[in-house]
């Protein structure tokens, strides 16, 4: 099991404790005292219990207690007077109080589990290689492209690795790279025709093909929430479920805010000249855009990520594409029952375009995510109201 707070993450099998993506030499009887306070979170843990579980027993001082309940603080950079993880109650004993998510630990390569996929190839209606994978086991859930992602990379990455544990434990899950990005073909002629969202429905359709698959759910996430509305109101009798995550019917050039527009054309501008350089600058002003709260492990995933993702011309080409997305006449035609979230802060997406999704969708339930952060990190609270709230709609009967 892996415990994730903040920036801290404890791999309990391997007994390690990393802060912001780095290794933090810590005794063992201080991470087995911090383990034990974790798992017993829900309540105040006596000294004497500490005494028989941690130090089995043996006779210990308290001044050796607290001087590794000292330690512990120091470790995860806390202190007793702020005391944000480990909490004194006086005269009853100790108790671990942040917030935290509780991962499973990532199976070895080769192992069954839901982090196992296989990776695949495709050719759209005009022989774009499209690259796909397929992971999991059950009803078949397709997640649509999005701006910046990469098969294998977005795999193991901290960013997106509980989203996808999370929807392959209870589903076939379908994902591809979009044309120009990942591991699909690179080399795109046109960027405002092959980019288009007509376009980017016939590569869906080639995957769905390729995959074999005859009905199925759909998990759109940003500008893949247009595609699948539009291949949703074209195939409807294909279509169990949508599920729209920090989505929008209309790009920034169609949303009337002249100020984001601005912002939008300058990013073009500043990813033209660069992305791919040396200076992390330009693609830190996403990750600060997207993930404003991430742990600093997650920040740099992310960060990494856009620059494996897709070339400077694709990424901007991509980005000024997106911005011609005007898809509200098709709302109205989605016939499946239709779930959407969308982060009440969302820096990255405005929280009105989750509204004008909702409202356009006949039936469309619509749920306010308490965050700023456009990517949901594991730590985030918000993702696991998120998590179940999904769980529960695609387990629902059609």
């Amino acid at each position: 099991m892996r415990y994730v707070f903040d920036s801290f993450i404890i791999d309990a099998a391997a007994r390690e404790l990393i802060a912001a993506g780095v290794p933090v030499r810590i005794e063992p009887i201080v991470l087995d005292l911090i383990l034990h306070l974790i798992e017993r979170r829900d309540r105040v843990v006596s000294r004497d219990e500490l005494v028989e579980s941690v130090w089995h027993g043996r006779f210990i001082s308290d001044a050796a207690i607290s001087s590794a309940v000292s330690a512990a603080r120091r470790a995860l950079n806390d202190d007793g007077r702020e005391q944000r993880y480990l909490r004194t109650l006086h005269g009853r004993g100790f108790r671990f109080v942040a917030p935290l998510v509780e991962v499973d630990a990532k199976p070895e390569p080769g192992a069954a589990g839901p982090l196992r996929q296989e990776i695949r190839f495709c050719h759209s209606r005009d022989r774009t290689r499209i690259a796909y994978a397929v992971a999991g086991a059950g009803s078949p859930l397709v997640k649509t492209a999005n701006w910046l992602h990469h098969l294998e990379f977005d795999w193991e990455s901290p960013v997106w690795r509980h989203v996808f544990e999370e929807l392959a434990s209870r589903s076939l899950l379908v994902r591809y790279d979009a044309r120009g990005m990942g591991l699909s073909e690179w080399d795109v002629a046109d960027l405002s025709l092959d980019l288009s969202v007509e376009r980017q429905v016939e590569d869906l359709e080639a995957v769905v093909a390729a995959a074999g698959l005859e009905r199925f759910s759909m998990f759109g996430l940003s500008q893949g929430c247009a595609v699948a509305i539009v291949y949703a109101a074209l195939h409807p009798e294909r279509i169990d479920k949508l599920v729209l995550l920090g989505g929008y019917a209309q790009g920034w050039k169609h949303r009337g805010d002249r100020d984001g527009a601005v912002i939008r054309k300058a990013a073009v501008e500043m990813i033209g000249a660069g992305w791919g350089s040396g200076n992390p600058a330009v693609r830190h002003m996403f990750t600060t855009l997207y993930m404003p709260d991430a742990p600093a492990e997650s920040q740099h995933w992310f960060s990494e990520l856009q620059r494996r993702t897709a070339s400077a011309a694709s990424a901007a080409g991509t980005l000024d594409t997106y911005g011609n997305i005007d898809i509200t006449d098709v709302l109205a035609k989605v016939q499946a029952p239709t779930l959407v979230l969308h982060a009440q802060h969302d820096s990255g997406v405005p929280y009105e375009q989750g509204q004008r999704l909702a409202a356009g969708i006949p039936g469309a339930r619509f749920t306010t995510l308490d965050t700023a952060n456009h990517i949901l990190p594991a730590t985030d609270p918000a993702w696991h109201h998120c998590a179940r709230l999904i769980r529960e709609f695609l387990a629902e009967p059609g």
